[in-house]
């Protein structure tokens, strides 16, 4: 089973500084695939003006991935953690017990990122922050792990849940293909480019859910950046 979710059916907020579109219910705004998709409960796809962010505030019990598509976005957090992490960059932060941070856009361009997050496989967990860099020329043409929290994954920034985060970068005729084990969904979502799978067609930030599927066949037609969650299915109340 495969669901479409366009980005013009993205749930919607803006303020001044900040245009953001949700594909989960998210901050009281409603949004096309609802509360959560397994432990997935937000993706959300924020351009932020420059120098304007989001001040010092507070989460707890959510491993919150932050991927950078253009520009840059500054982290601080009550640990003393501090970072600038740049366009191609990940960022992971599990708030466990309880994190306050700030992530300001402190450039004169416009930062595009994506915010994910997802439950934790246990709370209370200690709050921790990491970043690191993965080079686009070792994307190109396969999925490579970017956040994990499943066993075997390395090179992947670790997360608190049996989940994985890949990405890639595809030229016009590459395929990628996915195997999905048992009991297991995934997220796609294509940040730009066109892709088809499964007979169906998305364009720049456009989502897909991935449910009772063995695998996922993709192929771009024209150049992609392609953003894949491979994570425990939901259950069927919860599909």
């Amino acid at each position: 089973m495969l669901k479409v979710v366009s980005f013009d059916s993205l749930g919607k907020f803006g303020t001044d500084w900040l245009d953001s579109r949700f594909h989960f219910y998210f901050a009281g705004v409603p949004a096309p695939m609802g509360t959560e998709f397994g432990p997935l409960r937000a993706w959300n796809d924020d351009l932020i003006k420059p120098h304007s962010g989001f001040d010092l505030h507070g989460h707890r019990d959510m491993e919150i991935i932050t991927y950078v598509r253009r520009g840059a976005i500054s982290h601080r957090d009550d640990l003393g953690h501090e970072g600038r992490v740049g366009a191609g960059e990940v960022q992971v932060m599990s708030a466990g017990r309880g994190i306050r941070h700030a992530e300001w856009n402190h450039d004169d361009e416009e930062t595009l990122l994506y915010q994910i997050w997802v439950e934790p496989e246990r709370r209370n967990l200690d709050p921790r922050w990491d970043q690191a860099q993965f080079p686009k020329d070792n994307r190109k043409g396969r999925l490579v792990a970017l956040a994990s929290g499943q066993q075997g994954i390395e090179g992947a920034l670790r997360i608190f849940q049996d989940a994985t985060l890949c990405g890639a970068l595809l030229a016009p005729g590459d395929e990628i293909a996915h195997r999905l084990e048992p009991g297991r969904g995934a997220y796609l979502v294509l940040s730009e480019g066109e892709l088809a799978i499964g007979g169906h067609r998305l364009v720049a930030r456009d989502g897909c859910a991935i449910d009772d599927e063995d695998a996922i066949d993709a192929r771009a037609a024209k150049p992609c950046e392609v953003l894949l969650f491979d994570l425990p299915a939901p259950t069927p109340q919860g599909r």
